[in-house]
């Protein structure tokens, strides 16, 4: 059984810069997508970003276009999340999660069908105004 691990979250303050990475390990399947979600005390989670592991497509949210920017590094199974001009309205427990089905990254970020399999436990990302 796969996991992942998502690092980097913090408390900084609205203006402010945080990058959290994601390190998939363990799974026998090969992952084709990988993204971020977020959920914020009361509300229901929402997509934040996903990326293709095989090929330069990126995908975001309206909310954080322009803002956050995902990448990753294959080599170190590792997606991240730069996030900058971070707002109180990003404050969130964000979560990785992944995929081994191609041709959803897009659709899961908005679409609870098109739900990812694997998910990390979360790190919390708190903004000051």
């Amino acid at each position: 059984q796969g996991q992942l691990v998502e690092s980097g979250g913090g408390s900084v303050q609205a203006g402010g810069s945080l990058r959290l990475s994601c390190a998939a390990s363990g799974y026998t399947v090969k992952i084709v997508c990988m993204g971020w979600f977020r959920q914020a005390p009361g509300k229901e989670r929402e997509g934040v970003a996903s990326i293709y592991t095989n090929r330069d497509h990126t995908y975001y949210a309206d909310s954080v276009k322009g803002r956050f920017t995902i990448s990753r590094d294959n080599a170190k199974n590792t997606i991240y999340l730069q996030m900058n001009d971070l707002k109180p309205e990003d404050t969130a427990t964000y979560y990785c999660a992944a995929d081994r089905v191609d041709g959803r990254c897009h659709a899961t970020l908005s679409q609870p069908e098109y739900a990812m399999p694997y998910w990390g436990k979360g790190t919390l990302v708190t903004i000051s105004s």
